[in-house]
């Protein structure tokens, strides 16, 4: 039918541009943004799943935080214990020196010194309240801390480390309680501030031994929960890494098929275009029914 005032190819055509361009346009954002959800219209149901895959992944990342300080944690205090060791292995020879009869008492004492010396280095790392370790002074402030947390004293409790992303995922680290036990009967002071156990003593080398056998016990245990911490640690990193892969999946846009998608609508722009051009002329061609 020939008419003048409704040109439906027209109507047409600029129905097909609008939605080209449309689509050109969502295909621009798409890679200029890099992710597939520009709005949320795009794929609601995408991005509500990977938002929740995001805070799951933020979640992993601050346990992984979190299991990587309780390893500091845990090394930190092996360090003491291993410098603690040394200095035992030290006192154990000092008793025996101080054993030697050959030996006189000016020696003796010299030994004693050392001795003393190296009892005040251990006292001033385990620390302790005087109800704890005897003398005439807490030890509030011992060397042994990590973070204002005091490494060697008694915590029934423990230490409580978050070791995954949802609720109940933790793991304790048991406590290291060195005032008391074998350690106590080397860093012991009485009500005068003198040591219990001086180099001479004849069960000097008992205590020293069993001091040992404490600090290697200790050591034991909290190298068994820095096993469990590394291994949790890998596993978060795996698992951070296969929720990324998740999230990238749903939101990142593939480059390949956007980019093919973008020349097909850059395409159809183009032509619509020109077409919607040819459409307006066409109500031209009535003009020539009128002509004559």
């Amino acid at each position: 039918m020939s008419v003048i005032n409704t040109n439906i190819q027209a109507i047409a055509g600029a129905r097909n541009l609008n939605h080209s361009q449309e689509m050109l346009g969502r295909s621009l954002a798409r890679l200029s943004s890099g992710s597939k959800i520009v709005n949320p219209s795009d794929d609601a149901a995408g991005l509500a799943v990977s938002e929740k895959l995001d805070a799951q992944g933020r979640r992993v990342k601050a346990a992984t935080t979190n299991v990587q300080n309780a390893v500091s944690y845990v090394q930190t205090a092996d360090g003491f214990m291993g410098g603690m060791t040394r200095i035992l292995s030290r006192l154990s020879e000092l008793a025996i020196l101080s054993k030697d009869v050959t030996k006189n008492s000016t020696d003796v004492e010299l030994y004693q010194q050392e001795f003393s010396a190296l009892q005040d280095q251990l006292r001033a790392t385990i620390g302790g309240t005087t109800a704890q370790v005897g003398g005439t002074a807490d030890v509030g402030t011992p060397l042994g801390a990590f973070n204002s947390i005091v490494l060697f004293g008694p915590n029934a409790a423990g230490l409580t480390v978050t070791i995954g992303q949802a609720v109940g995922q933790d793991m304790n680290i048991a406590e290291t309680d060195l005032r008391s036990g074998g350690m106590l009967e080397i860093i012991q002071q009485d009500v005068a501030g003198a040591y219990t156990l001086a180099a001479d003593d004849t069960d000097a080398i008992e205590k020293i031994t069993d001091a040992i056998q404490h600090v290697a016990q200790e050591r034991a245990s909290l190298g068994a929960s820095q096993s469990r911490l590394e291994l949790a640690s890998t596993t978060l990193n795996v698992e951070f890494e296969n929720l990324s892969s998740a999230i990238s999946r749903i939101r990142d846009v593939n480059v390949a098929e956007e980019s093919t998608q973008f020349a097909k609508y850059n395409i159809l722009v183009q032509s619509g275009t020109a077409m919607l051009a040819q459409a307006n002329q066409t109500p031209n061609s009535v003009l020539k029914l009128l002509q004559g």
